[in-house]
């Protein structure tokens, strides 16, 4: 019997998919669960696994060509059924997405990957490596130079999010054997290393090598240039997938969404000083820091049930006003921008929300963000500030009324009751759909919001 596998729909509002990599080719077999194929979204990056166990037929679409969602992608013959025709029915997108439950965290990592040494470019421009050899069983061949685990410097996949956490913990991948398929290595293998210390990685290649320890080389120079990450005057960098998407996303919001723009001048010492008493007592009993991005999300809540009209959305039908608040905050990755979603903000509290960014801001550098965590934002607030940025001109995420920003917070003169004071101000910006909203409309509810912000103070509570 064999089974056709269509593009899953990963979200509601998802129409497309791009296959981003195929995981299997023609002939190769597949167990039930196993991801076959990396699909990219303009929500997110997943591994789709097969339906069922078998053999790849064919693959009818091309790494790099978007398809709606429910087109055929592939065609998979199952164990011990004779290689017929496909039948007419065919596996829905929900099974698809059904049997990708059990690993949903795993699979939503990002695929936008680049290759530490030994790696190759792929048609689409994502990084890729050949699986290990099979052996005689079909399992993946054992290495001499690794004892049977494929290590990093070996060719196996690392995402952006993985480099940049051994980056932070200092920890060489090279020298880190990875847990995941075909070597792939994951956060929790750079987080285990950076654990047991800088010589525990060293210790391990001296004795899977049973040779002197050598230092591993540079990396290695991306065929089209210098990658992301590592810019370079002068080169060619390939565009990742995730880059396409973003690119294709920011361009039709800009066509689609007559943008305005419009910016208050907000006094925060009050709350500043409020935020700077309780960060370090905060920081030990909860785990995560307090910034003053909660303290702003929760005077955006109010100000947008004030004003629900910058909680909505520009429909065919007309203008549908949300009835959840479900905050995306911008995070920028050294390669990549995530905008993960807070939901329900309007039932916590500072601190929930303090600890609910810090969570999600883990997990995005984690590359550990799962679907459910970036779908549904229905307004997005954007920290530019945390750059140094005293000014911007935010580009609306798609699907939405409005973004907002928190820009640098700067020490300056003001006039205060007639007399010269020195204030920490911030700039607010917002950017608008001016098919939802009005001039009067969006100044007040930045007018609300810069009254709630300033009249934060140790008074209140978290």
């Amino acid at each position: 019997m064999a089974t056709t596998i269509t593009m899953p729909q990963l979200g509601e509002t998802v129409t497309e998919g791009t296959v981003a990599q195929w995981l299997k080719n023609v002939g190769d077999s597949v167990e039930k669960y196993e991801a076959f194929v990396e699909v990219s979204t303009d929500k997110v990056n997943a591994e789709v696994p097969a339906p069922v166990t078998g053999v790849i037929r064919e693959l009818m679409v091309k790494e790099g060509e978007t398809v709606p969602t429910g087109t055929p992608i592939a065609i998979i013959d199952e164990v011990g059924a004779e290689a017929i025709p496909a039948p007419q029915g065919s596996a829905s997108p929900s099974e698809v997405v059904a049997a990708a439950h059990p690993s949903h965290a795993e699979a939503n990592r990002q695929a936008a990957d680049d290759p530490v040494p030994g790696g190759n470019v792929g048609l689409s421009g994502t990084s890729f490596t050949a699986p290990p050899p099979s052996g005689g069983n079909g399992a993946p061949a054992p290495s001499t130079a690794t004892n049977g685990a494929t290590a990093a410097g070996s060719g196996a996949r690392v995402s952006p999010a993985v480099r940049r956490l051994a980056r932070e913990h200092q920890v060489d991948i090279g020298t880190v054997r990875g847990s995941g398929d075909h070597g792939r290595v994951t956060a929790n293998d750079i987080l285990a290393a950076a654990k047991a210390g800088p010589s525990a990685g060293v210790a391990a290649t001296i004795s899977a090598d049973n040779a002197e320890y050598t230092a591993p080389q540079s990396r290695a120079t991306p065929a089209k240039g210098s990658s992301y990450e590592q810019a370079r005057p002068g080169s060619l960098i390939p565009l990742t997938q995730a880059r396409k998407i973003i690119a294709q996303r920011m361009l039709e919001s800009k066509r689609t969404a007559p943008h305005a723009w419009t910016m208050v001048e907000v006094d925060v010492s009050n709350v500043w000083s409020w935020r700077a008493k309780l960060k370090d007592r905060f920081q030990q009993e909860k785990g995560y820091p307090l910034t003053l991005l909660p303290f702003f999300i929760h005077a955006v809540v109010a100000s947008l049930k004030k004003h629900p009209l910058l909680n909505a959305r520009f429909t065919g039908d007309g203008i549908y006003v949300e009835k959840d608040y479900n905050i995306g905050i911008a995070i920028g990755m050294e390669s990549n921008l995530v905008v993960p979603v807070i939901r329900d903000a309007d039932t916590l509290s500072i601190a929930g929300l303090a600890i609910a960014a810090g969570k999600l801001v883990e997990k995005a550098r984690a590359g550990k963000l799962a679907l459910d965590d970036l779908s549904g934002g229905t307004f997005t607030v954007n920290n530019t500030g945390a750059n140094g940025s005293v000014l911007s001109k935010p580009i609306i995420n798609g699907g939405q009324a409005a973004i907002v920003t928190m820009e640098a917070i700067v020490k300056r003169p003001v006039v205060v009751a007639d007399a010269i004071a020195i204030r920490s101000m911030m700039n607010v910006c917002l950017s608008l759909d001016h098919r939802v909203i009005d001039g009067t409309a969006s100044n007040a509810f930045l007018s609300d919001l810069k009254k709630r912000l300033e009249g934060m103070g140790p008074t209140g509570d978290l």
